[in-house]
């Protein structure tokens, strides 16, 4: 139904329709003045004729030099042509001038079209000087109408000229019925040339709605072609719309990304406030348990609970210990909020990191002795890269103290290099239980504790490895953990040299 609708509407239909309307409608509109018009027209156009044929013979009478033969001939091809019988007869009744031979037929005839009327319906004037008078006159006898100019000419003589009128109606008959005939032609033509014509018009216009239906379904694949190489405003309204479907693709295009670019900033920004929300509260939980220490102690030591001098210092000791962890875990987020945050960039140049990973084991020989790990790193030679040295350090230190924490077993670590083409990679091992598979990208988190009762025993914040993983990002370096058999080991790379790295920043 919805197609047949369209078919109706379609411009190819209403130009068919238009153009058969067209001449169908001028085809009736020639026959209905043919049939209206066309006796009256021809009427006065006979009697312009009488009218000029009375003239006609007047200037031949008045010529009789040479120009006599030129108006003989004038009224001779104006009576042929319009059928005009003349009769010119003298005062004393001779005839001096003919259109036929057979002269007392006609002088009888013209008697008995103007004498011969029963009454005035059968004579109307139509039109009437004081040299001669035209006359409609119907003849009973032949029953058909005329028209009869009769008068005096300059020299006396009388004059008398006839026209038959019954033609013409007969003729408008004639021409009607020719007219119906080559107006049905006409219009069966026009049909056809209507068709192809309007086909060839609207088929770039079917193009072009085709084009514009698949945009509307967000499809710019389709582009027009034009059928002939001259173009006309349909072609020009398809090289804009071909321009049209690009703009719009380009545009889509640009918004598609940009509403992906909210979209991220969007999730972005959701997570920041997660990330807010869970940072307030792993600060709060972190910080409510040294607090509380300390509030007690402090509140004991007020109260004299033990006034025994070792009661006293261990009291102290507990307060100092709890006070130092929290400015441990303050200045570490500090760190990690200066480095989201690109408030700490980083300052590269090339240093030797087996000077500086040998200081830092240095620092820490108290802490290993204590807890009775062997260390290893017996790579004494020299191996510069480019990094920020006071961040990579941090590293260093953040990897050797989880190691310390969590050796186990044997309790040994070992630190050592492996080069990888232009980078090198820095790994630290211990001894000990491994790491979930699952937790492996989990540890990265802040605050995140694998083993919550044994990081809380050495006083452990879970920010440490978020720092390292925070450096790692602003060297555009990689990071990460593996599983051992017998223990954990985590690694770090960085760029040998200062090539690689603005090849990198590229």
């Amino acid at each position: 139904m919805r197609i047949k609708h369209a078919y109706k509407q379609s411009i190819t239909t209403q130009i068919c329709i238009t153009i058969i309307v067209l001449i169908t409608g001028t085809v009736l509109l020639c026959w209905f003045l043919n049939t209206t018009f066309l006796d009256d027209y021809y009427r006065v156009m006979k009697v312009s004729q009488l009218t000029e044929g009375y003239y006609l013979i007047n200037q031949n009478i008045q010529n009789e030099d040479d120009t006599a033969d030129y108006y003989d001939v004038e009224l001779e091809r104006l009576c042929a042509n319009g059928n005009i019988d003349l009769l010119i007869i003298s005062a004393d009744g001779t005839v001096v001038r003919s259109s036929t031979n057979d002269n007392i037929y006609l002088i009888k005839q013209f008697m008995d079209v103007l004498f011969g009327g029963k009454d005035d319906e059968d004579r109307r004037t139509v039109r009437a000087t004081e040299s001669y008078s035209i006359q409609q006159v119907k003849d009973s006898r032949m029953a058909s109408d005329y028209l009869v100019l009769w008068g005096t000419l300059d020299d006396g003589n009388l004059v008398m000229m006839r026209t038959a009128l019954e033609g013409i109606r007969e003729s408008v008959v004639i021409a009607n019925r020719f007219l119906g005939y080559i107006g049905m032609c006409a219009v069966l033509l026009c049909t056809v040339i209507a068709i192809f014509l309007t086909r060839r018009i609207t088929l770039p216009i079917r193009q072009l709605t085709d084009i514009s239906r698949k945009m509307t379904q967000l499809d710019f694949t389709a582009k027009y072609v034009a059928p002939s190489p001259d173009r006309n405003e349909i072609d020009l309204l398809g090289l804009h719309m071909n321009q049209l479907s690009q703009t719009l693709e380009q545009v889509i295009s640009e918004l598609k990304t940009a509403n992906n670019q909210l979209q991220s900033d969007i999730k972005k920004k959701e997570e920041i406030d997660q990330m807010r929300k869970e940072f307030l509260s792993n600060v709060s939980h972190e910080l409510k348990t040294p607090l509380a220490l300390i509030q007690g102690y402090a509140e004991g030591l007020k109260e004299c609970i033990n006034d025994d001098e070792q009661s006293r210092d261990f009291y102290c000791e507990v307060i100092m210990d709890e006070a130092g962890k929290m400015n441990q875990m303050v200045h570490k987020l500090l760190t990690l909020n200066q480095l989201e945050f690109g408030n700490n960039p980083a300052t590269m140049g090339r240093f030797d990191i087996t000077e500086l990973i040998y200081g830092v084991v240095q620092n820490s020989m108290l802490l290993l002795q204590q807890n009775e790990i062997e260390i290893e790193f017996d790579n004494l030679v020299p191996t510069d890269v480019w990094a920020d040295a006071f961040l990579i350090e941090a590293v260093v230190t953040n990897y050797l103290s989880n190691a310390i924490h969590y050796a186990a077993g044997e309790k040994k670590i070992r630190i050592f290099y492996e080069n990888r083409d232009e980078r090198l990679r820095v790994s630290v091992f211990n001894t000990g239980d491994c790491i979930p598979e699952s937790e492996h990208e989990k540890i990265w988190m802040k605050f995140y504790k694998v083993d919550k009762a044994r990081t809380r025993a050495y006083g452990g914040s879970g920010i440490g490895l978020s720092v390292v993983h925070a450096i790692m990002e602003l060297h555009h370096q990689s990071c990460g953990v593996i599983n051992h058999p017998d223990g954990v080991e985590f690694w770090f790379e960085l760029d040998k040299n200062s090539v690689a790295l603005d090849a990198k920043e590229c």
